[in-house]
């Protein structure tokens, strides 16, 4: 699990730069969530079901990340219905920076 973060932020990177924001967020947002879960992995030894449950354990587990996860998740939802402009993606795309680098400490 621990590549498959990477693999998938190259893979945003791509779609980045070929100036689709909107997916690029909701492939930024899926790079978080697996960095989370890798986290999450390897703390308490699983991964959540879904976002409640991710929620959950991260509120316990992990008060900071799941601060910044809770701040920005009105985005996430927002990829459903609107377009992501250049500059909320940019904003996503550092945040994600953030959290790889985050989950790359977790040891």
């Amino acid at each position: 699990m621990d590549t498959n973060y990477l693999i998938i932020f190259e893979s945003a990177e791509l779609v980045y730069n070929s100036k689709d924001y909107t997916s690029a967020t909701i492939l930024y947002f899926k790079v978080i969530f697996v960095a989370l879960d890798s986290m999450i992995l390897k703390k308490i030894g699983k991964t959540p079901k879904d976002h409640t449950e991710r929620f959950f354990i991260l509120k316990k587990e992990f008060p900071y990340e799941y601060e910044k996860l809770d701040l920005f998740f009105s985005i996430y939802r927002d990829t459903y219905s609107k377009f992501i402009d250049k500059d909320t993606c940019e904003e996503i795309r550092n945040e994600t920076k953030r959290f790889i680098e985050r989950a790359q400490k977790i040891s």
